[in-house]
């Protein structure tokens, strides 16, 4: 850990009123206090350590014995130990002195990103002295705040899925026309081959779902099962890249379009319903950060979910409506989230989310529409992939 990023830490603990982060992990069981460490999966780690980082003063380390270059890698002084009486002996040393630590650890597991310490570790702490709390909100300090380089990677790659998203659509009128075979897969791979001459980067392959695979949130086309695509089918694609850089960020977005020149009513109003669900939660991130209030993951996901539920489709919303975006897709920050999960983590300035609502009839077709939020150190919410779609594009009548 660097002396940069453990000032970094302090500095959060400070400014949230925790007295102390014990960070704890057997055999990468905890990536996030991994991560906070330095480690990289090349670090050959086979027995239990913690470091105990305090909002100030000299961190306090544990490690094993047989694995010194765990320890040599935290700050401050560190404990050798054994036996697991030594164990023990030295987490009460760790947290001596605190009547609370935060730890990988959610209430009744409301925010599962959060929860990598076992019950029994946090059981051994707290018999220790110290009450156990969640690292929730400090997790998305670190985590989930980006620099100013991160951000403008966001705001890039917002713009250039959008332009991969519109080829793609462009790529299914083409074969189309010409009356050639056209399959999800073939579309897939057309998107993934677009990414590498963009210079970007993806940790899996696209979805494009045709019918009623739309109306699977994850479905997956693959050279083995895939469906034809033809004229007068509803067409969903979600796709997702980032440049190849460690620090670059995900851009992440959901498009759906028709077959035809003309978009029949029924996929129209169900993409009305779900466009304005997104805008919603969109229009309420906007005004609180406007008025300088806090808003919670929870409050965005009840925003949008209102607006499908009034519409009498709220069976039909199965998933959360966003998700934090950072290096990795989904990330550790807040999520937009009142119905998977309860997540009343506030939503940072300097952190990018996905909005998505969906509505999904299950045998006959899917609406998702999902774009991207970065909200710069100025704390104005921008959408990386503007314009937005607001309309089932009619895929045969596109220039």
């Amino acid at each position: 850990m660097t002396q940069e990023h453990l000032s970094r830490i302090q500095a959060a603990l400070a400014s949230l009123g925790i007295p102390a982060w014990l960070l704890y992990s057997f055999r990468d069981s905890n990536p996030i206090s991994v991560r906070m460490l330095g480690m990289t999966p090349h670090h050959h780690q086979t027995r239990r350590w913690a470091c105990l980082i305090p909002a100030s003063g000299e961190p306090r380390g544990l490690a094993h014995r047989i694995e010194p270059h765990i320890g040599a890698m935290m700050p401050g002084t560190v404990i050798a130990y054994s036996s697991h009486e030594e164990f023990r002996d030295g987490m009460r040393s760790l947290v001596a002195g605190f009547d609370r630590v935060a730890m990988e650890y959610s209430p009744e597991n409301a925010v599962p990103v959060v929860s990598r310490v076992d019950a029994g570790t946090v059981e051994l702490v707290r018999s220790l002295g110290p009450d156990v709390i969640s690292s929730g909100e400090l997790l998305a300090r670190m985590e989930a705040v980006l620099s100013g380089p991160q951000l403008e990677s966001a705001r890039l790659a917002g713009g250039l899925v959008r332009e991969v998203m519109i080829d793609a659509f462009r790529f299914i009128r083409d074969r189309i026309s010409d009356g050639g075979r056209l399959t999800e897969y073939d579309v897939q791979q057309h998107i993934l081959a677009d990414f590498d001459r963009r210079g970007m980067v993806t940790d899996h392959p696209p979805i494009c779902g045709v019918g009623p695979n739309s109306a699977n949130p994850h479905y997956e086309p693959t050279a083995e099962r895939s469906s034809e695509i033809h004229r007068d089918d509803f067409v969903l694609i979600d796709l997702w890249a980032r440049k190849p850089g460690a620090e670059d960020i995900f851009g992440d977005i959901t498009w759906v379009g028709y077959v035809g020149e003309s978009v029949p009513e029924k996929y129209g109003r169900i993409f009305t319903i779900v466009r304005d669900a997104r805008d919603a939660a969109h229009a309420r991130l906007r005004d609180a950060f406007g008025r300088g209030e806090a808003v919670t993951g929870a409050e965005l996901d009840d925003a949008a979910r209102d607006v499908i539920r009034d519409a009498g489709y709220a069976d039909y919303f199965t998933h959360r409506t966003g998700h934090s975006i950072t290096t990795e897709l989904h990330g550790a920050g807040a999520n937009l989230d009142n119905f998977e999960t309860e997540d009343t983590r506030p939503i940072l300035a300097g952190t990018s989310f996905s909005i998505e609502p969906g509505i999904y009839l299950t045998g006959d077709f899917g609406v998702r529409s999902e774009l991207d939020i970065v909200i710069g150190d100025d704390g104005v919410p921008v959408a990386t992939s503007e314009p937005l779609q607001r309309e089932v594009i009619a895929i045969m009548a596109m220039e």
